[in-house]
């Protein structure tokens, strides 16, 4: 069937501010179908409160409403429509995570959709009611002869401990409607029942929770489905579980296509999948579907539906090559799979199941170091923040490349120098998965113990376990030689396993240029390959690539062919953490778009499956790589582009610039030397003295001694901190010497080799920050934003108002002019943020970071102007600043407001202070301060402060 022609204009609910179970990937989601809509000449409309996104851009939507994912305020843009004669004939709720679902449920509750004439798409509420209440979906999954856990649906503390002594322990408990695993867990005692049965009853918001069997230690496997509205099932991907039963899946580390699946029961899974879509609904759309296999019996059971795009989704489109939200958007109009065609390739039919001769491996970024006393160990509540994937032509060259680009100080897995030996440590590490088992695996080859033990201890399947077992033997063999005699076959044979130069230089006592230069002398160069859906059977379109070495290097079979145009890099912002989020990949893309729209080809380095970033469609070539120096300095070899923009992805990004200012690769915007001034505290208050900018006292040590005698003269509080450092990373507010002594000792042994910076702490001052951009010879304030609560919690944690609610109009001239005064005097080209302290009416200077800031989306949405853009072209030396007409959209007040995931942490208190914790933002409107939201967060401003 066509497109329907009764749906001229569609609400898409978007997912809300990033909290851990919910990310970006719902941005992307959301972003793909609303261009998927627009193309095919459907007005839309779309409602998210999350200004760090691509989503919520006005490229995106034809009306973007930045408001709270509320009842009142669907209703509102339903009137406002229907009042202007422009009614809105439906709404797309699938790609805004369990938000969009929940609140598109509330709406049809209380008749609002009914009301307003506006058709649900994309899902029917008959399957969301099934598949997120957990007896509607145990009593259907039996009804379609599915297996499933034994167990019953649990609405008050005495049923619950009665179901429990029917089945017996060891137990799993499952709140109905929460996300992420909220509120779940295992009970493997009955003394420990008491207490998760409470915790689950209070975490669902229906106060029902499912209590079960175990089947802890069983493997997981995702299946990612789509259907349209004529039945057609295909299935995008299988996805399987490195890690067993028991850890939630978005803390697992995950591999595409299913390695250990034995065929027979890959066809039973891929046959029940499409029984247990068909039956929940009659929907077309995407579907996630989460099996458990006994590995005893191979006996399969159906674990949980997701009716609707997920992140598991964002990864397969990743994996794959095929756009599922993008595709999923075209069926829920009427579009039939066999009636599209499939966007990589651009001639053949969208009814067809992805075939990848590559290997994907996942593995998810984690930040328990923000949260101080967390319980680390992984269970069934989410804990991840972010991501990072890895493609290869095999499952170690895609793990080595995916723990490459995690940014936790590794060079890949393991052979950095930096291993466990402690036998019981790791042995405890296998039996209770934390964030690190991962490599404990690896060091518990390498210190010896056996393949039985480990395979007890952690339940991974012998085939993961076997391959990390290799890479402990192929590093034996590196070990017999030297750099000058290692054979080219073993060199080789190392690189195709993922090794990085550092890691085999590491392995054979020399520096990694050497290694480089060894494996360039012997011919072993990465060549690069197209992701490209059908597994090379047709010719791609769309330039999406990753590398790997191939066996015969006398034939490379390069498949990226490189263009004479002038061409630009745009280096990503890697996973996503606490302190650098999507707002980074936000800035990316409208990098590259505006490098486009400046003539450029444009080549987009990252690894995060999640973002807008690395969709084929953004840039005109795709590297889905580490955003790790080996990796991006080959891209930049075979490239040879014009230079490499760096102020646009974060910490990630700009980490690089040292490196590729050493090897006279040309950075494109703000001088390397300018961005090391900013880092370097000494000389950028240096500069400062010599421009009359006022700033705290400080002073740079290296020793905890010199610490303590820094202190007598800078005098407390004072404010402790590393170099190079983002989102406040190991910030601390001390009062003694005894306090600084310690911290500075626990800094030392985190970051080693750093330079630790001691500021008078201005207590009790007031924050604020400005975001401005520049061309080298003159400069435009953006924003100016002060912070609602007081200096000492980060600004990404703090509450900030734009424009500001209390500074004089002296002190906001005072501000803007020291910005314009500081981009200046540095050479910026692009973009600058500085903070600020004001204190009995003097203006401090506290950082200048010449780079995107968190800030810069969010400016961007209130006031309506696309200020990455003009940067970029700035940058690029396109446009100077008089060639730009600004017009900002100045009224009222725009507040944003950080949003914390506290409650995956039950015992961490939720003090703050200058190590930032928030995962998330949101935006919100007012048009005066007597606004009651105002009044509530002004009164707590002091509440959670904490050093």
């Amino acid at each position: 069937m066509p497109k329907n022609p009764n749906i001229k204009s569609i609400l898409i609910i978007g997912s809300g501010p990033i909290v851990i179970g919910q990310a970006c990937e719902f941005d992307y989601a959301g972003s793909q179908a609303a261009r998927s809509l627009r193309e095919e000449g459907i007005k839309v409309s779309l409602i998210n409160s999350n200004p760090a996104t691509i989503m919520t851009d006005p490229i995106n939507a034809d009306h973007v409403y930045l408001l709270p994912l509320e009842k009142k305020y669907i209703t509102q843009i339903l009137k406002e429509h229907q009042d202007a004669g422009t009614p809105i004939d439906a709404v797309l709720p699938t790609m805004g995570g369990q938000t969009a679902l929940n609140l598109a449920m509330d709406c049809e509750k209380a008749g609002i959709w009914k009301k307003y004439g506006v058709e649900l798409i994309g899902v029917d509420i008959r399957a969301i009611e099934t598949t997120e209440d957990r007896e509607a979906f145990r009593l259907k999954m039996l009804e379609l002869g599915a297996g499933v856990c034994q167990g019953r649906i649990a609405r008050s503390f005495l049923e619950g401990k009665e179901i429990a002594q029917e089945i017996g322990f060891p137990l799993v408990i499952r709140p109905s409607y929460t996300l992420g695993g909220t509120g779940g867990g295992f009970v493997d005692k009955p003394e420990d029942f008491d207490r998760a049965l409470t915790n689950g009853l209070h975490a669902s918001p229906t106060h029902e929770v499912l209590v079960e069997q175990s089947v802890m230690g069983w493997k997981e496997y995702e299946l990612e489905l789509l259907r349209d509205g004529n039945g057609n099932f295909i299935i995008i991907c299988s996805i399987e579980n490195f890690d067993p039963m028991g850890v939630h899946t978005g803390d697992s580390i995950t591999v595409a296509p299913a390695m250990t699946l034995p065929d027979t029961t890959y066809q039973k899974m891929r046959d029940l999948a499409i029984r247990c879509m068909a039956g929940i609904g009659s929907f077309a759309g995407g579907c996630n579907i989460q099996f458990s296999v006994n590995p005893e019996t191979d006996d399969i059971i159906v674990i949980e539906i997701n009716p609707r795009v997920s992140r598991s989704s964002a990864l397969a489109s990743k994996a794959t090559g095929y756009p599922i939200a993008k595709i999923a958007a075209k069926m829920a109009i009427g579009y039939n799979l066999d009636e599209l065609t499939n966007p990589i390739t651009g001639t053949t039919s969208a009814f067809f199941e992805p075939s990848i001769d590559y290997v994907i491996v996942k593995v998810p970024r984690w930040n328990f170091d923000k949260f101080q006393g967390a319980d680390r160990s992984l269970g069934l509540q989410m804990k991840s923040v972010g991501e990072a994937m890895g493609i290869g032509r095999n499952f170690q060259e895609a793990l080595q490349k995916a723990c490459q680009s995690l940014e936790i100080r590794r060079n890949g897995l393991g052979a950095d120098g930096r291993e466990l030996r402690d036998q019981e440590k790791i042995k405890h590490s296998l039996a209770h998965p934390s964030w690190d088992r991962l490599f404990h695996i690896y060091d518990a080859f390498k210190i010896g113990l056996s393949f039985k033990s480990i395979q007890k201890l952690t339940k991974i399947d012998s085939w993961f376990l076997r391959q990390i077992e290799e890479l402990i033997e192929t590093e034996h063999e590196v070990q017999k030689y030297e750099l000058d005699d290692i054979p080219k076959a073993l060199l080789l044979k190392a690189k195709q396993k993922g090794y990085a130069d550092r890691q085999i230089a590491h392995l054979l006592g020399v520096k990694e240029s050497k290694v480089y230069a060894k494996r360039k002398e012997l011919g072993i160069k990465r060549v690069y390959k197209c992701v490209d859906t059908c597994a090379a059977e047709f010719a791609a379109a769309t330039p999406y690539y990753y590398s790997t070495f191939n066996t015969s290097q006398e034939d490379p079979d390069n498949e990226s062919v490189v263009s004479d145009k002038k061409k630009v890099v745009v280096l990503g912002s890697g996973p996503n953490r606490i302190g650098q989020g999507i707002e980074f990949d936000y800035s990316c893309v409208h990098g590259v778009l505006a490098a486009k729209e400046a003539g450029y080809e444009t080549i987009m380095i990252n690894c995060n499956p999640e973002t807008v970033s690395t969709d084929p469609d953004i840039s005109d070539k795709l590297y889905f790589e580490p955003v790790f120096w080996e990796h991006v300095f080959d891209i930049i070899e075979h490239e040879k582009p014009e230079g490499v923009i760096v102020q646009l992805g974060g910490q990630t990004a700009l980490k690089m610039a040292e490196k590729l200012d050493k090897y006279g690769i040309k950075i494109i915007g703000t001088s390397y030397q300018a961005l090391d001034l900013a880092e370097d505290r000494g000389r950028f208050s240096k500069l400062l003295q010599e421009m009359d900018i006022p700033y705290p006292k400080f002073g740079t040590v290296r020793t905890s001694d010199a610490a303590v005698e820094l202190s007598r003269s800078l005098g407390f509080p004072l404010l402790v901190r590393p170099s190079y450092v983002l989102g406040g990373q190991s910030m601390k507010i001390v009062i003694n010497e005894q306090e600084l002594e310690q911290h500075v000792v626990k800094i030392l042994h985190d970051i080693p080799d750093n330079n630790i910076l001691l500021d008078h702490f201005l207590e009790g001052a007031i924050e604020a920050e400005a975001d401005a951009i520049s061309d080298g010879e003159d400069a435009y304030i953006i924003g100016v934003m002060e912070h609602i609560e007081p200096a000492g919690i980060h600004s990404g944690d703090s509450h900030a108002t734009l424009p500001p609610f209390d500074l004089s109009e002296e002190i906001i001239a005072t501000i803007e002019e020291y910005s314009k005064r500081i981009a200046l005097a540095m050479g910026v080209k692009g973009l600058l943020n500085v903070q600020f302290a004001i204190k009995d009416g003097v203006v401090y200077v506290i950082e200048a970071n010449p780079r995107a800031s968190r800030t810069v989306p969010f400016i961007c949405k209130a006031y309506q102007e696309p200020y990455v853009n003009y940067a970029t072209k700035l940058m690029l030396g396109d446009k100077k600043i008089s060639d730009f007409n600004f017009q900002p959209v100045k009224k009222g007040w725009a507040i944003k407001i950080p949003v914390f995931s506290f409650n995956k942490f039950p015992n961490v208190n939720k003090e703050l202070g200058p190590e930032m914790k928030s995962t998330g933002e949101g935006i919100f409107f007012i048009d005066d301060l007597q606004d009651e939201f105002f009044l509530k967060v002004y009164g707590e401003r002091n509440m959670y402060m904490s050093r």
